[in-house]
């Protein structure tokens, strides 16, 4: 298990900083902290599904939790609410994750066949791997679960957990239906009663990976294999605005990569493909994408797994299974956190 104490010291001291996150934690802190003191601690849940944004909040509250001596080693109530066909790498890391922070974590069933589903446009530029591998195209008509899956878990939580009355959410305001929320709302009108607190509802996307990046908080891999938000694998792609390289050959892009570099140290047409992959060529210093270097000095694929182009020895691609994949940067390294779901379909973010 994780040490609360040792989080707790690490957040707050930051807290009493004066940088712009140090302000963001502060306040989210003292969201959690008024919470826990207006409904008390067992009558306060957390919703976690194993995004970036729960990820930080459950980080937050183990911090605040913390503080408060015994309640740290007590289990901390919590609900999952799946979506359909979730990714598997991220229900692995929610197991992992409720073992290591001791959540009492209630998995709130649900019957997709009785639920309506809502269908929603791929998204516009989606790699050619875009769902766990299934090749996707722009336009196609997806599957997204609508609204009323999650009323109907929270009817279903509120039915085995009275007692809750409140429940932390990772929210943000740059979410949708996030812009008019507050710290704390109370569910619509028809919903089951829950008080729902937003801690980080000010947070912007940078600072959500500021927090997490600077505490060394684990988070689900798939955040480094190019995606931004996190969906059910039906409305879910790798983010194109972190696309490092289009797919090669017959795929739709021509650009290969050489083996040698020039005399002058100059490297000679570049570029690298196929996202997960342990690339290991060590004779590349740099890569070209469409003649222009990218300043990295990215490692390439060992000579053995490399196919000739053209009978030219020196040039090569990587293929796999005969797919030639894009590579993705890690989601911390969106700059423009605007585009955040521009890897969504539509559905829920996370």
């Amino acid at each position: 298990m994780v040490d609360f104490g040792k989080i707790s010291n690490e957040v707050y001291t930051l807290a009493a900083q004066s940088d712009p996150l140090s302000h963001l934690v502060k306040e989210a802190l003292a969201v959690i902290d008024d919470a826990l003191n207006v409904f008390g601690p067992d009558h306060v849940s957390l919703s976690f599904n194993g995004g970036k944004d729960c990820t930080v909040l459950l980080h937050l509250l183990a911090a605040s939790l913390g503080r408060r001596g015994s309640l740290a080693s007590r289990p901390i109530p919590a609900v999952y609410i799946p979506v359909p066909s979730p990714f598997p790498q991220l229900e692995v890391f929610n197991l992992e994750t409720a073992k290591q922070y001791n959540l009492d974590l209630f998995h709130c069933p649900v019957d997709e066949p009785e639920l309506p589903v809502e269908t929603v446009a791929g998204p516009a530029t989606p790699g050619p791997a875009a769902t766990n591998g299934v090749i996707a195209g722009a336009g196609t008509t997806l599957k997204a679960k609508g609204g009323e899956g999650m009323k109907r878990a929270l009817e279903v939580y509120k039915e085995q957990f009275p007692h809750i009355d409140a429940i932390l959410i990772g929210t943000r305001r740059s979410d949708p239906h996030g812009a008019t929320l507050t710290f704390r709302n109370t569910t619509d009108p028809g919903w089951p009663a829950f008080e729902r607190v937003n801690p980080i509802i000010n947070w912007s996307y940078g600072a959500v990976w500021d927090y997490l990046r600077r505490f060394n908080v684990p988070y689900c891999d798939l955040y480094d294999e190019g995606y931004t938000s996190l969906g059910s694998t039906y409305n879910t792609f790798r983010n194109p605005a972190l696309l490092i390289q289009p797919a090669c050959g017959t795929c739709s892009v021509h650009s290969v990569y050489s083996s040698e570099t020039s005399k002058d140290g100059d490297p000679q047409n570049a570029c690298y493909h196929n996202a997960g992959t342990d690339f290991s060529h060590s004779t590349i210093t740099s890569t070209v994408i469409n003649g222009r270097g990218n300043g990295h000095a990215d490692s390439l694929p060992d000579a053995g797994r490399l196919e000739v182009v053209n009978g030219v020895p020196d040039m090569h691609c990587l293929a796999d299974d005969d797919i030639c994949r894009c590579r993705y940067r890690p989601a911390y390294e969106l700059v423009d956190g605007t585009l955040e779901r521009a890897g969504r379909g539509g559905g829920a973010a996370a």
